[in-house]
Protein backbone atom coordinates (compact mmCIF):
# COMPACT_ATOMS: atom_id res chain seq x y z
CA UNK A 1 0.00 0.00 0.00
CA UNK A 2 1.20 3.57 -0.36
CA UNK A 3 0.83 6.08 2.35
CA UNK A 4 0.80 9.20 0.75
CA UNK A 5 -2.96 10.24 -0.48
CA UNK A 6 -2.25 10.30 -4.77
CA UNK A 7 -1.07 7.31 -6.61
CA UNK A 8 -0.41 4.63 -4.67
CA UNK A 9 1.14 1.82 -6.47
CA UNK A 10 4.37 3.63 -8.14
CA UNK A 11 7.08 5.83 -6.41
CA UNK A 12 7.40 8.15 -8.64
CA UNK A 13 6.88 12.32 -8.02
CA UNK A 14 4.78 14.31 -9.90
CA UNK A 15 5.48 18.19 -9.91
CA UNK A 16 3.13 19.58 -7.35
CA UNK A 17 2.27 21.91 -4.99
CA UNK A 18 3.60 20.26 -1.50
CA UNK A 19 0.79 19.56 1.07
CA UNK A 20 0.09 20.37 4.44
CA UNK A 21 -0.01 18.01 6.94
CA UNK A 22 -3.43 19.69 7.86
CA UNK A 23 -5.12 21.77 5.40
CA UNK A 24 -7.72 24.20 6.40
CA UNK A 25 -9.67 22.59 3.36
CA UNK A 26 -10.02 19.52 5.09
CA UNK A 27 -13.69 17.20 4.36
CA UNK A 28 -15.50 15.65 6.29
CA UNK A 29 -14.56 13.57 8.88
CA UNK A 30 -11.22 15.00 9.08
CA UNK A 31 -12.66 18.24 9.86
CA UNK A 32 -15.15 17.15 12.14
CA UNK A 33 -12.77 14.68 14.48
CA UNK A 34 -9.67 17.25 14.05
CA UNK A 35 -9.88 17.59 17.79
CA UNK A 36 -8.78 14.48 18.28
CA UNK A 37 -5.24 14.70 16.89
CA UNK A 38 -4.63 17.60 17.93
CA UNK A 39 -5.04 16.77 21.16
CA UNK A 40 -2.25 14.52 20.80
CA UNK A 41 -4.44 11.31 21.39
CA UNK A 42 -3.32 9.36 18.57
CA UNK A 43 0.39 9.96 19.97
CA UNK A 44 0.10 7.17 21.52
CA UNK A 45 -0.78 5.11 18.56
CA UNK A 46 2.44 5.65 16.50
CA UNK A 47 5.79 7.31 17.07
CA UNK A 48 6.22 9.42 13.96
CA UNK A 49 4.80 9.97 11.04
CA UNK A 50 5.85 10.21 7.20
CA UNK A 51 5.43 13.14 5.44
CA UNK A 52 5.83 13.22 1.67
CA UNK A 53 6.77 16.51 0.15
CA UNK A 54 5.16 15.39 -3.59
CA UNK A 55 1.54 13.92 -3.06
CA UNK A 56 2.14 11.20 -6.00
CA UNK A 57 5.55 9.80 -4.29
CA UNK A 58 4.84 6.46 -2.62
CA UNK A 59 6.52 7.00 0.96
CA UNK A 60 6.96 4.36 4.11
CA UNK A 61 6.21 4.17 7.27
CA UNK A 62 7.33 2.62 10.16
CA UNK A 63 4.46 0.94 10.96
CA UNK A 64 3.48 -0.15 7.31
CA UNK A 65 5.77 -3.32 6.03
CA UNK A 66 6.93 -3.17 2.72
CA UNK A 67 5.13 -6.36 1.71
CA UNK A 68 1.90 -4.32 1.47
CA UNK A 69 2.95 -1.43 -0.59
CA UNK A 70 0.79 -1.77 -3.85
CA UNK A 71 4.47 0.50 -5.46
CA UNK A 72 7.86 -0.20 -4.03
CA UNK A 73 9.19 3.07 -4.53
CA UNK A 74 11.86 3.96 -6.76
CA UNK A 75 15.08 4.21 -5.42
CA UNK A 76 15.92 7.18 -7.73
CA UNK A 77 13.62 8.73 -5.78
CA UNK A 78 13.73 7.99 -2.66
CA UNK A 79 15.87 10.88 -1.08
CA UNK A 80 12.27 13.23 -2.27
CA UNK A 81 10.48 11.42 1.28
CA UNK A 82 11.91 11.60 4.86
CA UNK A 83 10.75 11.06 7.92
CA UNK A 84 9.56 13.61 10.16
CA UNK A 85 9.61 14.05 13.87
CA UNK A 86 7.76 12.47 16.20
CA UNK A 87 4.27 13.32 16.38
CA UNK A 88 4.28 15.17 20.03
CA UNK A 89 7.24 17.57 18.52
CA UNK A 90 5.38 18.22 15.83
CA UNK A 91 2.48 18.81 17.57
CA UNK A 92 4.34 20.59 20.50
CA UNK A 93 6.24 22.78 17.42
CA UNK A 94 2.88 24.09 16.15
CA UNK A 95 1.75 24.74 20.05
CA UNK A 96 -1.35 22.87 20.04
CA UNK A 97 -2.78 21.64 23.30
CA UNK A 98 -0.34 19.89 25.20
CA UNK A 99 -2.34 17.91 28.03
CA UNK A 100 -3.45 14.84 26.50
CA UNK A 101 -7.62 14.24 26.32
CA UNK A 102 -9.54 11.51 25.30
CA UNK A 103 -11.88 12.18 22.26
CA UNK A 104 -13.60 9.34 21.10
CA UNK A 105 -17.01 9.25 18.47
CA UNK A 106 -19.76 8.51 19.90
CA UNK A 107 -22.00 5.37 18.35
CA UNK A 108 -24.32 7.81 16.47
CA UNK A 109 -21.25 9.50 14.57
CA UNK A 110 -19.50 5.98 13.75
CA UNK A 111 -22.51 4.90 12.28
CA UNK A 112 -22.80 8.09 10.42
CA UNK A 113 -19.69 7.24 8.80
CA UNK A 114 -20.07 3.48 8.44
CA UNK A 115 -23.30 3.98 7.07
CA UNK A 116 -23.25 6.95 4.13
CA UNK A 117 -22.21 5.05 1.39
CA UNK A 118 -24.18 1.91 2.28
CA UNK A 119 -26.71 0.96 -0.67
CA UNK A 120 -29.52 -2.08 -0.24
CA UNK A 121 -31.63 -4.33 -2.84
CA UNK A 122 -34.07 -6.73 -2.72
CA UNK A 123 -35.44 -8.53 -6.11
CA UNK A 124 -38.65 -9.31 -6.12
CA UNK A 125 -39.48 -12.59 -5.76
CA UNK A 126 -40.91 -13.12 -9.67
CA UNK A 127 -39.55 -10.68 -12.25
CA UNK A 128 -41.98 -11.70 -14.91
CA UNK A 129 -39.62 -14.17 -16.43
CA UNK A 130 -38.23 -16.32 -13.42
CA UNK A 131 -37.92 -16.93 -10.07
CA UNK A 132 -34.87 -15.15 -9.25
CA UNK A 133 -32.37 -16.72 -6.97
CA UNK A 134 -31.04 -13.73 -5.38
CA UNK A 135 -32.85 -12.55 -2.78
CA UNK A 136 -30.80 -9.52 -2.66
CA UNK A 137 -27.63 -7.80 -2.21
CA UNK A 138 -26.16 -5.61 0.43
CA UNK A 139 -22.96 -2.79 -0.78
CA UNK A 140 -20.81 -0.38 1.06
CA UNK A 141 -17.55 1.38 0.79
CA UNK A 142 -15.47 2.96 3.59
CA UNK A 143 -12.52 5.31 1.97
CA UNK A 144 -8.77 5.21 3.34
CA UNK A 145 -7.50 7.28 -0.01
CA UNK A 146 -9.16 10.59 -0.19
CA UNK A 147 -10.76 10.52 -3.23
CA UNK A 148 -11.63 6.91 -2.72
CA UNK A 149 -10.25 4.96 -5.64
CA UNK A 150 -12.89 1.69 -5.50
CA UNK A 151 -15.51 1.86 -7.19
CA UNK A 152 -18.77 -0.60 -7.35
CA UNK A 153 -21.60 -1.81 -9.53
CA UNK A 154 -24.89 -4.19 -9.68
CA UNK A 155 -27.03 -4.40 -12.21
CA UNK A 156 -29.74 -6.77 -13.54
CA UNK A 157 -29.73 -7.55 -17.47
CA UNK A 158 -32.89 -7.11 -19.12
CA UNK A 159 -32.25 -8.49 -22.79
CA UNK A 160 -30.95 -11.59 -21.20
CA UNK A 161 -31.27 -13.53 -17.74
CA UNK A 162 -29.50 -12.78 -14.80
CA UNK A 163 -27.78 -10.04 -12.48
CA UNK A 164 -23.81 -8.85 -12.54
CA UNK A 165 -22.55 -7.33 -9.47
CA UNK A 166 -18.55 -6.31 -9.37
CA UNK A 167 -15.93 -4.34 -7.31
CA UNK A 168 -13.28 -2.38 -8.66
CA UNK A 169 -9.98 -1.33 -7.23
CA UNK A 170 -8.57 1.47 -8.53
CA UNK A 171 -4.41 3.00 -8.50
CA UNK A 172 -2.95 5.86 -9.37
CA UNK A 173 -6.25 7.38 -8.97
CA UNK A 174 -10.12 6.52 -9.56
CA UNK A 175 -10.04 7.56 -13.23
CA UNK A 176 -9.50 4.10 -14.48
CA UNK A 177 -11.74 2.04 -11.82
CA UNK A 178 -14.68 4.75 -12.78
CA UNK A 179 -14.39 4.18 -16.61
CA UNK A 180 -14.44 0.21 -16.01
CA UNK A 181 -17.16 0.62 -13.24
CA UNK A 182 -19.32 2.52 -15.86
CA UNK A 183 -18.21 0.88 -18.70
CA UNK A 184 -17.79 -2.98 -18.05
CA UNK A 185 -21.26 -4.31 -17.30
CA UNK A 186 -22.62 -3.11 -21.01
CA UNK A 187 -19.62 -4.83 -22.60
CA UNK A 188 -20.71 -7.83 -20.89
CA UNK A 189 -24.14 -7.67 -21.78
CA UNK A 190 -23.65 -7.43 -25.36
CA UNK A 191 -21.71 -10.03 -25.64
CA UNK A 192 -24.52 -12.02 -24.22
CA UNK A 193 -27.13 -10.69 -26.13
CA UNK A 194 -28.41 -13.23 -29.62
CA UNK A 195 -27.71 -12.26 -32.54
CA UNK A 196 -31.28 -11.17 -33.19
CA UNK A 197 -31.33 -8.93 -30.51
CA UNK A 198 -28.02 -7.13 -31.54
CA UNK A 199 -29.29 -6.52 -34.90
CA UNK A 200 -32.56 -5.05 -33.80
CA UNK A 201 -30.35 -2.72 -31.32
CA UNK A 202 -28.06 -1.83 -34.39
CA UNK A 203 -31.13 -1.03 -36.85
CA UNK A 204 -32.87 1.10 -34.10
CA UNK A 205 -29.53 3.28 -33.64
CA UNK A 206 -29.15 3.49 -37.55
CA UNK A 207 -33.01 5.07 -37.82
CA UNK A 208 -33.00 7.19 -35.13
CA UNK A 209 -35.51 5.25 -32.69
CA UNK A 210 -35.56 4.41 -28.99
CA UNK A 211 -32.98 1.80 -28.56
CA UNK A 212 -33.79 -1.38 -26.07
CA UNK A 213 -32.50 -1.15 -22.34
CA UNK A 214 -30.00 -3.31 -21.84
CA UNK A 215 -29.51 -2.76 -18.29
CA UNK A 216 -31.23 -2.27 -14.94
CA UNK A 217 -28.56 -0.28 -12.79
CA UNK A 218 -28.65 -0.38 -8.98
CA UNK A 219 -26.95 2.76 -7.71
CA UNK A 220 -26.22 4.64 -4.64
CA UNK A 221 -26.50 7.97 -5.47
CA UNK A 222 -22.74 8.65 -5.11
CA UNK A 223 -21.95 6.16 -7.28
CA UNK A 224 -22.01 9.00 -10.53
CA UNK A 225 -21.64 8.21 -14.19
CA UNK A 226 -19.44 10.52 -16.44
CA UNK A 227 -22.32 12.41 -18.76
CA UNK A 228 -19.02 13.91 -20.55
CA UNK A 229 -17.73 11.19 -22.12
CA UNK A 230 -20.99 8.77 -22.74
CA UNK A 231 -20.88 9.40 -26.52
CA UNK A 232 -17.54 8.37 -26.91
CA UNK A 233 -17.92 5.44 -24.59
CA UNK A 234 -21.12 4.42 -26.61
CA UNK A 235 -19.25 4.90 -30.09
CA UNK A 236 -16.58 2.45 -28.89
CA UNK A 237 -19.35 0.12 -27.50
CA UNK A 238 -21.40 0.21 -30.88
CA UNK A 239 -18.25 -0.45 -33.07
CA UNK A 240 -17.92 -3.36 -30.66
CA UNK A 241 -21.48 -4.94 -31.28
CA UNK A 242 -21.02 -4.22 -34.53
CA UNK A 243 -18.19 -6.43 -34.88
CA UNK A 244 -19.88 -8.69 -32.83
CA UNK A 245 -22.83 -8.72 -35.64
CA UNK A 246 -20.20 -9.39 -38.46
CA UNK A 247 -18.37 -12.40 -36.75
CA UNK A 248 -21.90 -14.04 -36.05
CA UNK A 249 -24.28 -14.99 -38.15
CA UNK A 250 -26.81 -16.29 -36.33
CA UNK A 251 -26.53 -19.67 -37.00
CA UNK A 252 -25.83 -20.68 -33.53
CA UNK A 253 -27.83 -19.35 -30.34
CA UNK A 254 -25.72 -20.92 -27.71
CA UNK A 255 -24.12 -18.16 -25.76
CA UNK A 256 -20.46 -19.49 -23.62
CA UNK A 257 -21.05 -17.20 -20.66
CA UNK A 258 -17.11 -17.58 -19.54
CA UNK A 259 -16.25 -16.58 -23.39
CA UNK A 260 -18.37 -13.73 -23.26
CA UNK A 261 -16.82 -12.46 -20.20
CA UNK A 262 -12.96 -13.00 -21.31
CA UNK A 263 -13.74 -11.62 -24.47
CA UNK A 264 -15.77 -7.99 -22.82
CA UNK A 265 -12.98 -7.46 -20.11
CA UNK A 266 -10.23 -8.05 -23.00
CA UNK A 267 -11.97 -5.40 -25.72
CA UNK A 268 -13.08 -2.69 -22.72
CA UNK A 269 -9.05 -2.65 -21.92
CA UNK A 270 -8.26 -2.66 -25.63
CA UNK A 271 -11.22 0.24 -26.23
CA UNK A 272 -9.32 1.95 -23.13
CA UNK A 273 -5.84 1.36 -24.46
CA UNK A 274 -7.26 2.91 -28.18
CA UNK A 275 -8.66 6.04 -26.92
CA UNK A 276 -5.90 7.17 -25.11
CA UNK A 277 -3.78 6.91 -29.01
CA UNK A 278 -6.36 8.19 -30.78
CA UNK A 279 -7.24 11.16 -28.54
CA UNK A 280 -9.75 13.62 -28.76
CA UNK A 281 -10.40 16.58 -30.16
CA UNK A 282 -12.11 18.15 -26.63
CA UNK A 283 -9.41 19.06 -24.36
CA UNK A 284 -11.25 17.79 -21.45
CA UNK A 285 -12.05 14.13 -23.01
CA UNK A 286 -8.38 13.83 -24.26
CA UNK A 287 -7.11 14.73 -20.75
CA UNK A 288 -9.65 12.39 -19.50
CA UNK A 289 -9.30 9.58 -21.43
CA UNK A 290 -5.40 9.46 -21.11
CA UNK A 291 -5.77 9.66 -17.26
CA UNK A 292 -7.73 6.57 -17.64
CA UNK A 293 -5.17 4.62 -19.27
CA UNK A 294 -2.48 5.71 -17.60
CA UNK A 295 -4.05 4.81 -14.00
CA UNK A 296 -5.39 1.18 -13.48
CA UNK A 297 -8.08 -1.01 -12.26
CA UNK A 298 -8.43 -4.41 -10.88
CA UNK A 299 -12.11 -6.00 -11.01
CA UNK A 300 -13.79 -8.80 -9.66
CA UNK A 301 -17.32 -9.54 -11.42
CA UNK A 302 -20.07 -11.82 -10.98
CA UNK A 303 -22.55 -12.92 -13.28
CA UNK A 304 -25.80 -15.31 -11.46
CA UNK A 305 -28.11 -16.44 -13.50
CA UNK A 306 -30.39 -19.31 -11.95
CA UNK A 307 -28.16 -22.22 -10.52
CA UNK A 308 -25.19 -20.92 -12.83
CA UNK A 309 -22.54 -18.57 -11.07
CA UNK A 310 -19.64 -17.31 -13.22
CA UNK A 311 -17.09 -15.18 -11.24
CA UNK A 312 -14.62 -13.06 -13.63
CA UNK A 313 -11.34 -12.06 -11.68
CA UNK A 314 -8.89 -9.75 -13.15
CA UNK A 315 -5.73 -8.76 -10.54
CA UNK A 316 -6.69 -9.02 -6.05
CA UNK A 317 -10.15 -8.97 -5.57
CA UNK A 318 -11.75 -11.72 -4.25
CA UNK A 319 -15.30 -13.58 -4.26
CA UNK A 320 -16.12 -15.71 -1.28
CA UNK A 321 -18.77 -18.02 -1.00
CA UNK A 322 -20.89 -18.29 2.12
CA UNK A 323 -21.88 -22.22 2.41
CA UNK A 324 -23.68 -23.58 5.42
CA UNK A 325 -23.14 -27.06 6.70
CA UNK A 326 -26.01 -29.39 7.95
CA UNK A 327 -24.45 -28.81 11.34
CA UNK A 328 -25.08 -24.82 11.15
CA UNK A 329 -21.26 -24.19 10.72
CA UNK A 330 -20.06 -21.86 8.25
CA UNK A 331 -17.48 -22.59 5.55
CA UNK A 332 -15.61 -20.12 3.26
CA UNK A 333 -15.30 -21.91 -0.50
CA UNK A 334 -12.51 -19.16 -2.90
CA UNK A 335 -14.16 -18.68 -5.74
CA UNK A 336 -11.27 -16.45 -7.46
CA UNK A 337 -7.43 -16.51 -7.50
CA UNK A 338 -5.46 -13.39 -6.44
CA UNK A 339 -3.38 -12.04 -9.68
CA UNK A 340 -0.29 -11.63 -7.66
CA UNK A 341 3.20 -13.05 -6.37
CA UNK A 342 1.79 -15.25 -3.92
CA UNK A 343 -0.03 -17.07 -6.86
CA UNK A 344 3.08 -19.65 -8.44
CA UNK A 345 1.08 -20.22 -11.46
CA UNK A 346 0.49 -16.49 -12.25
CA UNK A 347 4.35 -15.93 -12.08
CA UNK A 348 5.32 -19.15 -13.83
CA UNK A 349 2.28 -17.39 -16.73
CA UNK A 350 4.81 -13.94 -16.72
CA UNK A 351 7.91 -16.17 -16.59
CA UNK A 352 6.75 -18.08 -19.88
CA UNK A 353 5.27 -14.64 -22.07
CA UNK A 354 8.86 -13.00 -21.80
CA UNK A 355 12.48 -14.03 -22.38
CA UNK A 356 14.79 -16.38 -20.15
CA UNK A 357 17.26 -13.19 -20.09
CA UNK A 358 14.08 -11.49 -18.22
CA UNK A 359 13.56 -14.18 -15.79
CA UNK A 360 14.78 -12.78 -12.32
CA UNK A 361 13.49 -8.78 -13.10
CA UNK A 362 9.69 -9.69 -14.90
CA UNK A 363 8.74 -10.20 -11.05
CA UNK A 364 11.02 -8.58 -8.82
CA UNK A 365 10.43 -7.84 -4.77
CA UNK A 366 7.29 -10.07 -5.54
CA UNK A 367 5.81 -7.23 -7.71
CA UNK A 368 5.54 -7.02 -11.66
CA UNK A 369 9.06 -5.43 -12.63
CA UNK A 370 9.70 -4.46 -9.21
CA UNK A 371 6.58 -1.93 -8.76
CA UNK A 372 3.05 -3.02 -9.48
CA UNK A 373 1.95 -5.49 -7.27
CA UNK A 374 -0.71 -7.02 -9.25
CA UNK A 375 -0.01 -8.87 -12.38
CA UNK A 376 -3.31 -7.92 -13.84
CA UNK A 377 -5.42 -4.75 -14.33
CA UNK A 378 -7.11 -2.59 -16.96
CA UNK A 379 -5.33 0.47 -17.81
CA UNK A 380 -1.83 1.29 -16.91
CA UNK A 381 -0.60 1.46 -20.37
CA UNK A 382 3.13 1.87 -18.55
CA UNK A 383 3.05 -2.17 -18.72
CA UNK A 384 1.73 -2.85 -21.91
CA UNK A 385 2.57 -0.25 -24.22
CA UNK A 386 6.38 0.05 -26.08
CA UNK A 387 8.26 3.02 -25.16
CA UNK A 388 8.06 4.43 -28.56
CA UNK A 389 4.31 4.78 -28.16
CA UNK A 390 4.48 5.85 -24.98
CA UNK A 391 6.86 9.15 -25.61
CA UNK A 392 4.59 9.90 -28.47
CA UNK A 393 1.39 9.78 -26.88
CA UNK A 394 2.92 12.02 -23.95
CA UNK A 395 4.82 14.23 -26.28
CA UNK A 396 1.52 14.85 -28.29
CA UNK A 397 -1.04 15.14 -25.12
CA UNK A 398 -1.82 18.28 -23.01
CA UNK A 399 0.63 19.86 -20.60
CA UNK A 400 -0.82 18.59 -17.89
CA UNK A 401 0.54 14.83 -18.87
CA UNK A 402 3.58 16.04 -20.32
CA UNK A 403 4.55 17.56 -17.40
CA UNK A 404 3.84 14.77 -15.06
CA UNK A 405 6.80 12.78 -14.19
CA UNK A 406 5.06 9.74 -12.95
CA UNK A 407 3.87 9.19 -17.00
CA UNK A 408 6.82 9.87 -18.58
CA UNK A 409 8.91 7.37 -15.74
CA UNK A 410 9.50 3.88 -17.91
CA UNK A 411 9.84 1.14 -15.53
CA UNK A 412 13.11 -0.57 -14.99
CA UNK A 413 14.15 -3.48 -17.14
CA UNK A 414 11.46 -2.37 -20.03
CA UNK A 415 12.43 -5.05 -22.84
CA UNK A 416 9.29 -7.10 -24.08
CA UNK A 417 6.00 -5.13 -23.33
CA UNK A 418 3.15 -5.67 -22.72
CA UNK A 419 3.97 -7.49 -19.00
CA UNK A 420 0.51 -6.86 -18.05
CA UNK A 421 -3.42 -8.04 -19.31
CA UNK A 422 -6.38 -7.67 -18.29
CA UNK A 423 -8.01 -10.85 -19.31
CA UNK A 424 -10.30 -12.39 -16.45
CA UNK A 425 -9.90 -15.96 -14.96
CA UNK A 426 -13.23 -17.07 -15.07
CA UNK A 427 -14.67 -19.41 -12.39
CA UNK A 428 -17.82 -21.28 -12.63
CA UNK A 429 -20.14 -22.64 -9.75
CA UNK A 430 -23.53 -24.37 -9.86
CA UNK A 431 -25.27 -23.10 -6.70
CA UNK A 432 -26.80 -25.53 -3.93
CA UNK A 433 -29.37 -24.85 -1.14
CA UNK A 434 -26.37 -24.81 1.52
CA UNK A 435 -24.62 -21.57 -0.67
CA UNK A 436 -26.18 -18.73 1.17
CA UNK A 437 -24.39 -15.91 0.09
CA UNK A 438 -21.53 -14.39 -1.85
CA UNK A 439 -18.91 -11.72 -0.78
CA UNK A 440 -17.41 -9.26 -3.47
CA UNK A 441 -14.49 -7.49 -2.08
CA UNK A 442 -11.67 -5.69 -2.56
CA UNK A 443 -8.16 -5.85 -1.35
CA UNK A 444 -8.83 -3.65 1.79
CA UNK A 445 -11.00 -6.37 3.65
CA UNK A 446 -9.16 -9.03 2.89
CA UNK A 447 -5.79 -7.32 4.10
CA UNK A 448 -7.80 -6.87 7.45
CA UNK A 449 -9.56 -10.41 7.63
CA UNK A 450 -9.44 -13.74 7.00
CA UNK A 451 -11.53 -15.70 4.64
CA UNK A 452 -13.25 -17.82 7.00
CA UNK A 453 -13.69 -15.02 9.87
CA UNK A 454 -15.33 -12.94 7.21
CA UNK A 455 -17.71 -15.83 5.95
CA UNK A 456 -19.31 -16.43 9.86
CA UNK A 457 -19.55 -13.03 10.57
CA UNK A 458 -21.95 -12.60 7.31
CA UNK A 459 -23.55 -15.87 7.95
CA UNK A 460 -24.23 -15.50 11.59
CA UNK A 461 -25.51 -11.94 10.76
CA UNK A 462 -27.64 -12.85 8.02
CA UNK A 463 -29.14 -15.95 10.07
CA UNK A 464 -29.22 -14.24 13.48
CA UNK A 465 -27.44 -17.27 15.05
CA UNK A 466 -24.49 -17.27 16.89
CA UNK A 467 -22.64 -20.76 17.34
CA UNK A 468 -21.77 -20.98 21.54
CA UNK A 469 -17.90 -22.17 21.11
CA UNK A 470 -15.78 -21.54 24.08
CA UNK A 471 -14.47 -18.18 23.54
CA UNK A 472 -10.84 -18.40 21.89
CA UNK A 473 -8.18 -15.81 23.35
CA UNK A 474 -5.33 -16.67 21.13
CA UNK A 475 -2.50 -17.40 23.99
CA UNK A 476 -3.60 -13.80 25.34
CA UNK A 477 -3.36 -13.86 29.71
CA UNK A 478 -7.25 -12.78 29.99
CA UNK A 479 -8.24 -11.54 33.81
CA UNK A 480 -11.45 -12.40 34.68
CA UNK A 481 -13.08 -9.00 34.25
CA UNK A 482 -11.86 -9.17 31.00
CA UNK A 483 -13.64 -12.45 30.30
CA UNK A 484 -16.48 -11.57 31.50
CA UNK A 485 -16.47 -8.41 29.26
CA UNK A 486 -16.24 -11.07 26.26
CA UNK A 487 -19.03 -13.00 27.84
CA UNK A 488 -21.58 -10.22 28.39
CA UNK A 489 -20.62 -8.74 24.71
CA UNK A 490 -21.65 -12.13 23.45
CA UNK A 491 -24.70 -11.95 25.52
CA UNK A 492 -25.82 -8.84 24.53
CA UNK A 493 -25.39 -9.84 20.57
CA UNK A 494 -27.91 -12.62 21.25
CA UNK A 495 -30.36 -10.70 23.18
CA UNK A 496 -30.29 -7.40 20.84
CA UNK A 497 -31.41 -7.10 17.43
CA UNK A 498 -28.39 -5.75 15.46
CA UNK A 499 -27.76 -2.24 14.72
CA UNK A 500 -26.90 -3.00 11.14
CA UNK A 501 -29.33 -2.83 8.64
CA UNK A 502 -26.82 -3.79 5.56
CA UNK A 503 -24.58 -6.69 6.04
CA UNK A 504 -21.84 -5.13 4.06
CA UNK A 505 -21.73 -2.28 6.67
CA UNK A 506 -21.89 -5.00 9.47
CA UNK A 507 -18.79 -6.60 7.71
CA UNK A 508 -16.77 -3.11 7.76
CA UNK A 509 -17.49 -2.62 10.88
CA UNK A 510 -15.47 -5.88 11.86
CA UNK A 511 -12.84 -5.09 9.56
CA UNK A 512 -12.07 -1.89 11.13
CA UNK A 513 -12.79 -2.19 14.69
CA UNK A 514 -12.08 -6.02 15.95
CA UNK A 515 -10.36 -6.30 18.76
CA UNK A 516 -7.76 -9.99 19.56
CA UNK A 517 -10.66 -11.58 20.76
CA UNK A 518 -12.28 -11.01 17.55
CA UNK A 519 -15.18 -8.77 18.89
CA UNK A 520 -15.97 -4.99 17.82
CA UNK A 521 -13.98 -2.78 20.18
CA UNK A 522 -15.55 0.82 19.89
CA UNK A 523 -12.58 2.74 21.42
CA UNK A 524 -10.19 1.18 17.89
CA UNK A 525 -13.49 1.54 15.74
CA UNK A 526 -13.69 5.29 16.45
CA UNK A 527 -10.02 6.09 16.57
CA UNK A 528 -9.57 4.27 13.12
CA UNK A 529 -12.46 6.20 11.76
CA UNK A 530 -10.83 9.84 13.02
CA UNK A 531 -7.51 9.50 11.55
CA UNK A 532 -7.43 12.01 9.13
CA UNK A 533 -7.11 11.22 5.35
CA UNK A 534 -3.46 12.05 5.38
CA UNK A 535 -2.86 9.41 7.82
CA UNK A 536 -5.68 6.49 7.45
CA UNK A 537 -4.20 4.97 4.55
CA UNK A 538 -1.39 4.24 6.84
CA UNK A 539 -3.25 1.56 8.35
CA UNK A 540 -6.08 0.45 5.84
CA UNK A 541 -6.85 0.62 2.34
CA UNK A 542 -10.09 1.74 0.73
CA UNK A 543 -12.94 -1.14 1.43
CA UNK A 544 -15.13 -1.97 -1.06
CA UNK A 545 -18.28 -4.67 -0.31
CA UNK A 546 -21.36 -6.42 -2.03
CA UNK A 547 -22.81 -9.32 -0.24
CA UNK A 548 -24.99 -11.36 -2.05
CA UNK A 549 -27.66 -13.04 -0.51
CA UNK A 550 -29.10 -16.23 -2.24
CA UNK A 551 -32.65 -17.65 -2.34
CA UNK A 552 -32.52 -21.51 -0.88
CA UNK A 553 -35.90 -22.17 -2.09
CA UNK A 554 -35.53 -21.29 -5.49
CA UNK A 555 -31.88 -23.25 -6.03
CA UNK A 556 -33.46 -26.22 -4.19
CA UNK A 557 -36.14 -26.35 -6.75
CA UNK A 558 -34.08 -25.87 -10.11
CA UNK A 559 -32.25 -29.12 -8.35
CA UNK A 560 -36.03 -30.63 -7.83
CA UNK A 561 -36.60 -29.75 -11.47
CA UNK A 562 -33.13 -32.26 -13.14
Amino acid sequence: MCVCPGPRRIGIPVRSSSLPLFSDAMPAPTQLFFPLVRNCELSRIYGTACYCHHKHLCCSSPYLSQSRLRYTPHPAYATFCRPKESWWQYTQGRRYASTPQKFYLTPPQVNSILKANEYSFKVPEFDGKNVSSILGFDSNQLPANAPIEDRRSAATCLQTRGMLLGVFDGHAGCACSQAVSERLFYYIAVSLLPHETLLEIENAVESGRALLPILQWHKHPNDYFSKEASKLYFNSLRTYWQELIDLNTGESTDIDVKEALINAFKRLDNDISLEAQVGDPNSFLNYLVLRVAFSGATACVAHVDGVDLHVANTGDSRAMLGVQEEDGSWSAVTLSNDHNAQNDREVERLKLEHPKGEAKSVVKQDRLLGLLMPFRAFGDVKFKWSIDLQKRVIESGPDQLNDNEYTKFIPPNYHTPPYLTAEPEVTYHRLRPQDKFLVLATDGLWETMHRHDVVKIVGEYLTGMHHQQPIAVGGYKVTLGQMHGLLTERRAKMSSVFEDQNAATHLIRHAVGNNEFGAVDHERLSKMLSLPEELARMYRDDITIIVVQFNSHVVGAYQNQE
